[in-house]
């Protein structure tokens, strides 16, 4: 079962390493201007809102994907819709963070903790099983 979960493994790493080295280099992070919050005003609120948005909406379409899926299906035929919905979430929280990276620069701290939830929805066998059946149990109600 790992052996199918590989690719997907891979390409989350790819995406973190990527948008980290993005961060780096482009919102120029060695310099830890970043850790100087500006005032905050309506500007700021909304690339806030955009941040927690993405991890909201994110986590609602990969429920919903997995909610699609025919709950008779074994764990390994479910792989494909799994990794689909990772692909999304992932999508929606990299999206929001170039966003941020590219738009407001002052904003970085949010970005960072974008990718830093990104890296912890890390796929796994475990993972996929638990989520399964949360959605599994929601379906039932």
């Amino acid at each position: 079962m790992d052996e199918k979960l590989k690719p997907i493994k891979i390409v989350h790493i790819g995406l973190c390493v990527g948008i980290t080295f993005a961060y780096f280099f482009l919102g120029e992070l060695q310099t830890l201007e970043f850790m100087n919050v500006p005032k905050i005003d309506v500007n700021t609120l909304i690339y806030l809102f955009l941040g927690v948005s993405a991890i909201f909406l994110g986590n609602i379409v990969y429920r919903q994907q997995l909610k699609a899926v025919d709950s008779k299906l074994k764990m390994e035929e479910r792989v494909s819709a799994y990794q689909t919905a990772c692909i999304i979430r992932w999508a929606i929280l990299e999206g929001a963070a170039f966003l941020i990276l590219f738009l407001k620069k002052e904003l970085l701290i949010i970005g960072l903790f974008l990718i830093l939830y990104m890296i912890f929805t890390k796929p796994s066998l475990g993972s996929m099983e638990r989520d399964f059946a949360a959605v599994g149990k929601q379906k039932s109600r």
